[in-house]
C-alpha cells in the first residue's frame, strides 16, 4: 500500500509532478496491500493459459494445408477433446500446486526487493532489468533441465512433462509438482540478484509465459516478432526436445540457444536442420 493519502502527498515527497503513469498507479494501487498486488501474479497465470493458446487451438481445429504448413508435426493431429483434456491438466497443475505456491510466496518476495511503490521505474530501467531476468534465468534453467534428464529425475519427475512428444500451448506449465517449484527457483533467480518494481517484475512474468506458450504450440510463423530476438530457439528449437522424447540430451535452454552451443547439446538439433536443407535443396533440382 503507497504511504501517501493523496496526488499532492506523492507530489510532494518526489518533488516533482508524477507521470501519467505513476498516476494511473496511484490510482490503481493506493489502496491496495502489497500482499493483494502480489496476489496478481495468479491472476496473470491463470488469463495467460486461458486465452492465450486458444489462437493456436483455432489453427488446430481449422488444419488444412496452408496451416500444416507451419505446424512442427503435421503427422499429429490434436481434436477438441484432446486440447481440453490439456487445458483439464492445466488446472491440474495450477489450483492445487500454482494457485498457493504464489499465494504464500508473497513475503518472498517482498523480502527480496521487490518494490510496488513510487516512483515507477524508467523504460530502460525495465529494459535492462527484463534483459538480466530473461538471460540469468535462461542459464539457470538450462542447467536444472539438463539435470532433469539424469534417469532417476526424469523416471521420477520431469517425464509427466514429457508425456507430450507434440506439446500444445496449454500444457506448457505441466509438471510434476516438484519440477514446478524447482523450476520456479531459476524464475526468481534475476529478481533476487536485481530486484525491480512490480510492475517489471509482471512483464517479466507475462512475457515468460507467453514465450512457454508458444514455445509449447506445436506452430513456428516466419513472421512472429521473436524471430528478430538475438538468439531465441523460439517453438521450432523446444518442438525438437519434445519430440526426441526422454532419451534426448539436446535443446535445453528454455529461450536462447547459446547455453546449448556452448555446452554442445544442440548436435542432434543441428544435424537434424542441416539434413533439412539439405534435402530441401534436393527437391528444388
Amino acid at each position: 500500500m503507497l504511504p501517501y493519502e493523496t496526488l499532492e502527498d506523492a507530489t510532494v515527497s518526489l518533488g516533482r509532478n508524477l507521470t501519467l503513469a505513476e498516476i494511473l498507479w496511484f490510482q490503481y494501487s493506493a489502496r491496495k496491500s502489497d500482499y493483494i498486488l502480489f496476489c496478481h501474479n495468479a491472476l496473470f497465470f491463470f488469463i495467460l493459459y486461458t486465452i492465450f493458446p486458444l489462437p493456436y487451438m483455432i489453427l488446430e481445429l481449422m488444419r488444412s494445408e496452408k496451416i500444416d504448413k507451419y505446424k512442427l508435426q503435421p503427422n499429429v493431429k490434436n481434436s477438441l477433446a484432446d486440447m481440453l483434456d490439456g487445458y483439464r491438466k492445466f488446472l491440474y497443475i495450477f489450483l492445487p500446486v500454482v494457485l498457493p505456491l504464489q499465494i504464500f510466496s508473497c513475503s518472498t518476495l517482498k523480502n527480496i526487493g521487490i518494490r510496488t511503490g513510487l516512483p515507477l521505474p524508467s523504460r530502460s530501467e525495465i529494459f535492462w532489468q527484463l534483459l538480466v531476468y530473461f538471460v540469468i534465468e535462461d542459464y539457470a534453467h538450462y542447467w536444472l533441465h539438463r539435470l532433469s534428464h539424469h534417469k532417476w529425475f526424469y523416471e521420477k519427475i520431469h517425464q509427466v512433462h514429457h508425456e507430450y512428444t507434440a506439446p500444445i500451448g496449454f500444457v506448457a506449465p505441466y509438471a510434476h509438482w516438484a519440477e514446478f517449484i524447482i523450476g520456479g527457483s531459476a524464475t526468481l533467480c534475476g529478481p533476487m540478484l536485481v530486484p525491480g518494481h512490480i510492475i517489471t517484475f509482471w512483464l517479466y512474468l507475462i512475457l515468460r509465459e507467453m514465450e512457454s506458450i508458444e514455445t509449447h504450440s506445436g506452430y513456428d510463423f516466419p513472421w512472429s516478432p521473436t524471430k528478430y530476438i538475438p538468439f531465441y530457439g523460439g517453438a521450432v528449437f523446444h518442438d525438437y526436445h519434445h519430440f526426441v522424447g526422454g532419451k534426448t540430451q539436446s535443446n535445453f535452454a528454455p529461450m536462447f540457444t547459446y547455453c546449448d552451443y556452448i555446452y554442445g547439446t544442440d548436435k542432434g538439433y543441428r544435424y537434424m536442420k542441416k539434413f533439412e536443407k539439405t534435402r530441401e535443396k534436393l527437391k528444388e533440382k
